[in-house]
């Protein structure tokens, strides 16, 4: 059986839900049955087929190209880092490693060398947590999702939450609060449309209405962040209408407002009624005034 050093800078929270003293090391004896053994560090090859996939996995997608490169590699130089299970009675159920198991399914492999550790149900999910945070990269979404599940099943408050993974109070309440913004921006987070920074600045905007029409800006437009930025800013700073006021002043009435004086050089007034119809006035205080605006309209 081959020895196996661990490596160390998994992290302070990875690391201490890995502690030797809980792991159950077997060996694989000549008929294929487990045999329980006290060896610490060694590592134990399991048939593939009897690993069932984690439960608590926050990755959702994997990419195929991806995969198939692993995939690739996996046939030429083997398996290099162990996957992480527990035993589940006569089955083995993934803790870590849901990448490197998918990979090594696809080139072919029949057994895959494996950690197996004795785990409760919130050691796995934080374990599960920890490890592809820390390695794999998930997207914002799904680490919210992740974060809210280890508030929900482990019973953690954000600030004991934050401490697991290496991060503070106010960086995990800002991912859980990507869970109240609409699902078309949740998915268009998810899918990369638009990045963790437009989402921070859509997070601090709190109508729903106007959330969905920044997001619509940012995709017609291309927005930066710092645009963004400017954007929610203006739009937060935009002004409760009065209850006599007309329909017409709307948020989105305002800006379109704002952009037209912007353009004209002049105040615009922009009148709606409630039934659509409306009226742009732009005034003027010479003749060269009018003109200057007439050449803007190409009139």
């Amino acid at each position: 059986m081959t020895s196996f050093q661990r490596k160390t800078g998994l992290g302070k929270g990875l690391s201490a839900l890995l502690d030797d003293t809980d792991v159950v090391h077997p060996n694989k004896n000549i008929n294929g049955s487990l045999e329980q053994t006290a060896q610490i560090g060694s590592i134990s090859h399991v048939n593939i087929n009897s690993i069932e996939t984690n439960p608590y996995q926050p990755r959702t997608e994997f990419d195929q190209v991806a995969l198939n490169e692993l995939s690739e590699s996996i046939k030429i130089q083997g398996l290099i880092q162990p996957i992480t299970v527990r035993k589940q009675g006569d089955k083995f159920q993934l803790i870590s490693g849901e990448r490197r198991l998918r990979a090594s399914k696809l080139a072919g492999l029949t057994e895959i060398p494996a950690y197996i550790r004795s785990v409760d149900d919130q050691q796995m999910l934080e374990m599960a947590l920890i490890e592809n945070i820390q390695r794999e990269n998930l997207n914002a979404i799904e680490v919210a999702l992740s974060f809210q599940m280890m508030i929900d099943e482990c019973r953690l408050k954000p600030e004991q939450l934050g401490e697991r993974v290496g991060k503070n109070r106010t960086t995990v309440s800002n991912y859980l609060r990507l869970l109240k913004l609409p699902p078309v921006i949740q998915v268009a987070i998810r899918d990369g449309k638009i990045s963790m920074g437009h989402a921070r600045a859509l997070i601090s905007v709190e109508e729903q209405e106007k959330q969905l029409y920044i997001h619509q800006e940012i995709l017609a437009k291309g927005l930066s962040v710092r645009k963004v930025e400017e954007l929610v800013r203006s739009i937060n700073h935009v002004q409760v209408k009065p209850k006599n006021q007309p329909v017409g002043t709307s948020f989105q009435y305002q800006k379109l407002q704002t952009d037209l004086a912007t353009k004209f050089a002049t105040k615009v007034k922009l009148k709606v009624k409630e039934n659509g119809k409306g009226a742009i006035e732009i005034p003027f205080v010479s003749n060269d005034d009018l003109n200057r605006i007439l050449e803007l309209l190409d009139w």
